[in-house]
């Protein structure tokens, strides 16, 4: 027999581990753009299957490159990139942005208020997590681009969602906002233009926003990633250039308007009335410390970007590829019987409802599982999006003209099934 070495029988009758679990913080945390029905793409993929993703806001992959110069500035700043630069940014790139700023009519805005950040995401959470203790509210659209619950989740915050009205082209429901206001409230966050529905919000409207929250001592925290992603001659109203009496931070960066996302360049700005939250300014200060800084290399491209060709707005005319392609998308989606679909003003997306009594969904994650098991095309449930009800998906219109018609002919092709396995 062969004998047991004696760290082995020291150890043979000891219990297993106990399993390591993940942070109670994470409860209520999901990203479900890239959930557990990507997980199954990716393995249907290594079966050897062709995948359609309509699931992200990622260009590159459809054929939209970053512009020549800013690539070209980045290779020829690389040996002046390798150190930590300033904790907030690059001065450089923090004036082009102060300069942006002044373009968009944001008064008062200095260097100093400028943080540049590994893409916007990473700023929003750092935001949340300056500003949040157990127990405090921060008002959420409903849809919502999904990373601001879950930043707010994770920094202990409760996230209290408002319902924008799909009948008034995706504009918030004022009422249900107010009403969703409590004294524990901190913030507001407004989405504009609006990731999933493409909705565009007017000035007056933001007006009425801004009225909020300087009735009830709120922050407005502004998401303007996708602001020169506009069609039809659109234009936009940064939040922040209606009031110099509110606090307002606002978010932009590289990623859409320059289809740059995997740069990871992006940036927050503090604008309004700020006397009375220096402590929370200084919580900033010390998280983009913590974190040393933002990558530098793509920091060089952000000058070249604000100051050069801007050539997103050939991109969204009608004659323009994302103009065509939006509109190809739009009139296949809305051809099919029992869908219907506000046409967005900006950004890259539809959000469009499925009828109830023509599809009716309990589960519309497990809904899109199937979309993508039997017609291999991904996209997104709006339950994803924190929409209460199962009567929505997102879909992304970057695909060239034949690969959006191929795809949505995939769904019009899943859904008269699915029709008729639930007519009865």
């Amino acid at each position: 027999m062969t004998a047991i070495p004696k760290r082995d029988r020291d150890t043979a009758d000891l219990a297993p581990p106990p399993a390591v679990l993940k942070s109670a913080k994470l409860a209520n945390v999901c990203y479900d753009i890239r959930g557990p029905v990507l997980a199954r793409a990716k393995q249907m993929e290594e079966e050897g299957h062709r995948i359609i993703k309509l699931n992200i806001g990622n260009p590159a992959p459809f054929g939209f490159e970053a512009p020549e110069e800013m690539v070209q500035d980045m290779i020829r700043n690389l040996p002046q990139a390798s150190g930590y630069c300033d904790s907030k940014g690059l001065f450089s790139a923090r004036k082009a942005i102060m300069h942006y700023t002044q373009q968009k009519h944001v008064r008062g805005v200095t260097v100093e208020d400028i943080y540049i950040g590994n893409g916007a995401s990473e700023l929003i959470v750092m935001s949340m997590q300056a500003l949040l203790d157990a127990g405090d509210e921060v008002l959420i659209p409903a849809p919502d681009y999904p990373l601001w619950t879950a930043a707010v989740s994770l920094s202990g915050g409760t996230p209290r969602h408002y319902l924008c009205d799909e009948q008034a082209a995706w504009l918030p429901d004022l009422a249900d906002l107010r009403a969703k206001i409590s004294p524990h409230t901190r913030a507001l966050v407004v989405i504009n233009p609006n990731n999933p529905t493409g909705a565009l919000y007017p000035e007056p409207f933001l007006a009425e926003l801004l009225d909020i929250a300087r009735q009830h001592n709120l922050i407005v925290f502004a998401d303007e990633i996708y602001d020169k992603v506009l069609y039809d001659g659109a234009t936009h109203t940064a939040i922040a250039s209606l009031a110099e009496d509110v606090l307002v931070v606002t978010f932009g960066g590289l990623s859409k308007n320059y289809r740059a996302c995997g740069f990871r360049a992006g940036w927050m700005i503090v604008s309004g009335e700020r006397s009375h939250a220096r402590d929370y300014i200084e919580g900033l200060d010390m998280l983009a410390s913590m974190r040393l800084c933002a990558n530098v290399p793509a920091q060089y491209a952000i000058q070249t970007a604000l100051g050069g060709h801007q050539s997103i707005e050939d991109l969204v005319l009608p004659t323009g590829r994302l103009g065509k392609q939006r509109d190809l998308a739009y009139d296949l989606l809305t051809r099919i019987p029992g869908v219907t679909c506000v046409k967005p003003k900006a950004a890259m997306y539809l959000f469009p409802r499925l009828d109830p009594q023509r599809y009716p969904i309990a589960d519309d994650q497990q809904f899109i599982l199937e979309l993508l098991q039997e017609e291999k095309v991904l996209v997104v449930q709006g339950t994803g999006f924190n929409w209460p009800k199962t009567d929505h998906f997102r879909v992304v219109f970057l695909p060239d003209a034949d690969l959006l018609t191929d795809a949505i002919g995939r769904i019009a092709h899943f859904l008269d099934r699915y029709h008729r396995r639930h007519a009865a």
